[in-house]
């Protein structure tokens, strides 16, 4: 007997990238696939002192149910680092989330009803797409530039759109940024209309030689939903989040989350409080942004030594990704098992597209988790494997590298 699943079930899909992550397990493999923050970067001696003082003082409420927004202490820090960044934020419009992949669910669960337009960047973030497929939504491609995606609201399949995501800082996959000119535009293209901007910031704190400009949201109050994560910064494994909006929105998103899991987890939000408040947290950022720009820079030495002409990427100014573009002819999904065989892994670029015919000729790399010489060792492998692919198109070699 077979079990009747509902309509909505039939918009869950794989995510290519958890399936790759089954992969990177065997034995050799290095991964430059899955967007993993390096487990070296996880301050665990503050997590335990933080752990012990917090169930040494605070066991009662730390081991009991919460507030579903988050408790206060936690959404006032949030406020006062947004406030900082420029964005109107008051405490009472920050939601706590079990990592910011609930805040994507949340939103898609208040803001799309079947067939309402989303606009998103071209390419975009996967679980993105996930969350908010989910509730049936049509999506709609944004046209893409060197600057990002371009604010053409006026076209007639943007014009009924009620939500616009975008990732202005050190976008997964292609770990571009957004200038702030640009920025102006959307703010000016979007302000006053019915669309809510989704701003999704997880990476915003990584950046390597200056920050990036202030939030999106900062220009649009009222109009506008930030989402943040503490993943990048201290550890995934703590699955704490937070979703910054409009008070009205707010309520919404806390009466969704109730309905899934209550709220996030007592202990986590006090003990991630506690490292906050220790002040260990900007020394933490130095030392994952010194180490995040050496491994890209070992990625950018080995991506000019070994790939061959044709192939091209951008240096990204913070984040965690590297997007490859390989001559028009070749397939990435398809050149996959030759990678793989040779013991490296990276995600195809087919998977962070929305609509439209995806190109099949990029890929994501990711330089968080691989070490330098790692790095070369895989960039080396899959250099081969390109080359290979190449020397069945002859006529693809004139392009360079940018």
């Amino acid at each position: 007997m077979s079990l009747t699943l509902s309509q909505r079930s039939a918009h869950y899909t794989v995510s290519p990238i958890r399936e790759l992550l089954k992969l990177t397990e065997q034995p050799g493999m290095i991964s430059l696939a899955g967007g993993l923050p390096a487990p070296q970067s996880f301050p665990v001696q503050a997590l335990r002192a933080a752990c012990l003082d917090v169930l040494d003082t605070q066991a009662q409420g730390a081991l009991q149910y919460g507030p579903s927004e988050g408790i206060a202490p936690l959404r006032a820090w949030v406020a006062a680092q947004l406030q900082a960044q420029g964005v109107a934020a008051k405490a009472d419009e920050v939601l706590i989330t079990s990592g910011s992949q609930q805040g994507l669910d949340l939103v898609g669960r208040v803001l799309i009803d079947p067939d309402s337009t989303v606009l998103v960047e071209r390419p975009t973030y996967l679980g993105a797409l996930q969350a908010f497929a989910q509730y049936g939504p049509r999506f709609a491609d944004l046209t893409d530039d060197a600057d990002g995606a371009l604010p053409t609201l006026d076209n007639p399949a943007h014009r009924a759109a009620r939500v616009v995501y975008l990732q202005p800082n050190f976008r997964n996959p292609t770990g571009q940024t957004m200038p702030a000119a640009r920025r102006q535009q959307w703010a000016q293209a979007l302000r006053g209309r019915s669309i809510a901007l989704v701003e999704d910031n997880p990476y915003g704190e990584l950046w390597f030689d200056q920050p990036p400009p202030p939030p999106l949201s900062s220009q649009l109050p009222g109009q506008s939903i930030l989402l943040g994560t503490f993943s990048k910064m201290l550890s995934p494994g703590l699955r704490l989040g937070y979703v910054h909006a409009p008070q009205e929105v707010i309520a919404k998103l806390t009466l969704a989350r109730q309905a899934a899991d209550l709220q996030t987890s007592s202990l986590t939000q006090r003990l991630v409080l506690k490292v906050l408040e220790s002040g260990v947290l900007e020394a933490q950022l130095l030392r994952i942004r010194d180490l995040y720009r050496r491994q890209r820079d070992a990625m950018l030495d080995a991506l000019q030594r070994h790939m061959p002409d044709g192939v091209h990427w951008a240096a990204p100014q913070g984040g965690m990704f590297i997007w490859l573009t390989l001559p028009p002819s070749m397939d990435a999904t398809a050149l996959l098992p030759l990678a793989l065989a040779r013991k490296v892994a990276y995600v195809p670029g087919t998977a962070f597209y929305a609509a439209g015919a995806a190109p099949r000729n990029t890929l994501r790399l990711s330089y968080a988790t691989a070490t330098p010489k790692q790095i070369d060792t895989a960039i080396a492998q899959l250099g081969a494997v390109v080359a290979a692919a190449r020397a069945d198109h002859p006529a693809e070699r004139s392009a360079t590298t940018a």
